[in-house]
């Protein structure tokens, strides 16, 4: 496939979550540090769309092969919604854009994942998806 000259590549924004979601996930967050694996699990079965609920089960996940789990579906559901907001594979979805850093925050904690298990030619492949969806990425962008 030719690549698409900068210029001409589509910029997708996904929407921000409704406020239920939002609000049951800031709730969950809120709770003590011993429950809130249990308080985000609850929070996603709920909402299985909230690619943010992912992305923090994904950060909190007790072994590497649970991150990567929780990072891989929140990355699915996020592609999901990115096509359904004309995403077709192929252009920007900036970090600049607060309602894209959820999906942008699961690519990266399942590339941290990946890195854990072993996966090296998966963190290597991230890392330029990384790129091409967002050519100012910077990885300090998700310390």
């Amino acid at each position: 496939m030719a690549e698409l000259p900068m210029a001409d590549r589509h910029e997708t924004v996904l929407p921000p979550p409704p406020d239920a979601a939002r609000e049951a996930l800031a709730s969950a967050l809120a709770t003590d540090p011993d429950t809130q694996l249990t308080a985000l699990s609850a929070v996603v079965a709920d909402h299985p769309t909230l690619v943010a609920g992912w992305a923090e089960l994904a950060a909190r996940g007790r072994e590497p092969i649970e991150r990567y789990a929780y990072a891989r579906v929140g990355y699915h559901r996020g592609l999901d919604a990115l096509r359904a907001y004309g995403w077709g594979g192929r252009g920007f979805v900036r970090w600049s854009t607060p309602s894209n850093r959820p999906f942008l925050t699961c690519l990266v904690r399942l590339q941290r994942a990946a890195q854990e298990i072993g996966e090296t030619s998966e963190v290597e492949r991230i890392a330029g998806f990384l790129l091409e969806l967002d050519p100012d990425w910077d990885d300090a962008n998700l310390s």
